[in-house]
C-alpha cells in the first residue's frame, strides 16, 4: 500500500489504471478549460489566518447537510458513468461514504442502477436527476428513486444542453468502450481494470437501458440522451418536478445571484453553486468566486452548498469559512475510486478530513461550525473583481 498523503497521490495511480477515455471523461473542461482550471486555482488565492494559544482539545468536524448529521461539511457528487471507473463504482462509493458518514448522490447517467445501489448498501441516499423531456420516464424514475428510499432529490440545472469536452469527442467516449484500435491499445496496459469489468454485470447505463423506451442497447441510448435532456427547462417546471418528489430537493448549478433569487423562491431546501466542474460553460466564474455573494444574497433563506475545484481540506475550510453550508466532491473521490476502489474513496475522504481538521485547528477554531470569513485572508476584489 502506497503512502496516501494527498489526492494528487491516489490522482496520479488512477491514471495508471483507469483507461485514457474515462481518466479524460473525469479530468477535463469544457472548450478551453479556463473555469476548469480556475475552479482549482481561484482557491490558491485565499490565504489562512494562522492563530496560537487557543484550546484545541475536543475539536469536531461534524455538522449537518439539509438537516442530516455529517461527520464534515461534505457530500459525494454525483458522476456520470462511475461504474465505468472502477467496476461496480457506484456502489462502492456510496458504501464508503457511508462509512464515513457522509452523503452520496448516485447520478442519473450512473452505471449500477438505483436498485441496485440501494439494495447493496445500508442507508439512504441522495439521487441527481436531469430534467428529461420524456415525461413517462422522468415520472417512473422518480417513483423508483422513492421506492429505493432516497432521502433527498438533487436536480441539475446546467446541463440541458451539453458543453462540448473535445477530449471526450477525440476518444469516442461509450459505456462500454468501443473496441476501435486505439481504445484496445489502451486497454491492454489496463490488465487490472479489465479483470475487475469482466467480472461484474454492471457494463450499461443502469437507470436508462431497460427503463426507457426504445433504449435497449449503447447506441440506442446515445441518440435517446442527445433527444431527451430538456432545452426549456424553466422554474416552473422545477417546481412541478418538485412537487412530483415530494420530499427535500437540492438545486445544483446556480452559479449566478438571479438565478440563487429563484431558487430560493421556488423553495429548494439547498442549492449548490457550481459551473459542473468546468464542464459546461467554459469562462464563467470559478465558484468560490461567486458563492459570497449568493450567500449574501439568499443565504439567509436556502442552504447554500458549493462544488467544483474542491481538492482538499484547507478547501473545504475556505468553503465554509466564505458561507456554504457544505462542499461536494466529484474528482477527489473518483481518483481514489479509480485507484484503489472502496478503500481509495475512503482513503480520499479520510485525507481530506485530517487536512480539515488540522488546518481549523491552525486556525484557532475547534467547531466546524464556528468557521467563519475571520479565518481567512481574502484578497480586496475577489468576488467583485468583475461586473455585469
Amino acid at each position: 500500500m502506497p503512502v496516501i498523503t494527498t489526492i494528487d497521490d491516489l490522482k496520479r495511480i488512477y491514471r495508471r489504471r483507469v483507461p485514457k477515455m474515462f481518466y479524460d471523461y473525469c479530468e477535463s473542461g469544457s472548450w478551453t478549460e479556463q473555469t476548469f482550471r480556475e475552479n482549482t486555482s481561484d482557491f490558491d488565492q485565499i490565504r489562512l489566518r494562522q492563530r496560537v494559544a487557543v484550546d484545541m482539545d475536543g475539536r469536531t468536524t461534524a455538522s449537518q447537510m439539509i438537516g442530516d448529521d455529517v461527520a464534515m461539511p461534505v457530500a459525494l457528487a454525483p458522476v456520470g458513468m462511475t461504474g465505468m471507473q472502477h467496476a461496480d463504482g457506484e456502489i462502492l462509493a456510496c458504501r464508503a461514504a457511508q462509512k464515513f458518514g457522509v452523503p452520496y448522490t448516485l447520478s442519473t447517467m450512473s452505471i449500477c442502477s438505483i436498485e441496485d445501489v440501494a439494495e447493496n448498501v445500508e442507508k439512504p441516499f441522495w439521487f441527481q436527476l436531469y430534467a428529461i423531456k420524456d415525461e413517462d420516464y422522468l415520472r417512473r424514475v422518480i417513483e423508483r428513486a422513492k421506492a429505493a428510499k432516497c432521502s433527498a432529490l438533487v436536480i441539475t440545472l446546467d446541463l440541458q444542453i451539453l458543453g462540448q469536452r473535445h477530449k471526450d469527442l477525440k476518444n469516442g467516449l461509450s459505456a462500454p468502450p468501443k473496441m476501435t484500435v486505439p481504445t484496445m491499445l489502451n486497454l491492454a496496459t489496463k490488465w487490472g481494470w479489465g479483470l475487475e469489468m469482466l467480472q461484474t454485470k454492471r457494463r450499461f447505463f443502469g437507470n436508462i437501458v431497460g427503463h426507457a423506451k426504445g433504449v435497449s442497447d449503447p447506441s440506442s441510448l446515445m441518440s435517446w440522451t442527445a433527444e431527451n435532456f430538456d432545452p426549456t427547462l424553466n422554474w416552473d417546471k422545477i417546481a412541478k418536478i418538485k412537487e412530483m418528489w415530494g420530499g427535500k430537493v437540492i438545486l445544483k448549478g446556480v452559479l449566478d445571484v438571479e438565478d440563487a433569487r429563484m431558487a430560493a423562491k421556488v423553495g429548494a431546501d439547498a442549492i449548490v453553486v457550481s459551473n459542473h466542474g468546468g464542464r459546461q460553460l467554459d469562462g464563467a466564474l470559478s465558484s468560490i468566486r461567486m458563492l459570497r455573494p449568493i450567500v449574501d444574497e439568499v443565504g439567509d433563506q436556502v442552504e447554500i452548498h458549493l462544488d467544483s475545484g474542491i481538492r482538499s481540506g484547507q478547501d473545504v475550510l475556505k468553503a465554509v469559512a466564505m458561507g456554504a453550508k457544505g462542499v461536494w466532491i466529484g474528482r477527489a473521490y473518483i481518483y481514489g475510486l479509480g485507484a484503489m476502489g472502496e478503500k481509495g474513496v475512503t482513503r480520499a475522504l479520510e485525507v481530506i478530513h485530517k487536512e480539515l481538521d488540522v488546518s481549523m485547528a491552525l486556525c484557532g477554531r475547534k467547531d466546524a461550525n464556528t468557521l467563519d470569513r475571520e479565518v481567512l485572508l481574502v484578497p480586496e476584489g475577489f468576488e467583485g473583481r468583475w461586473q455585469a
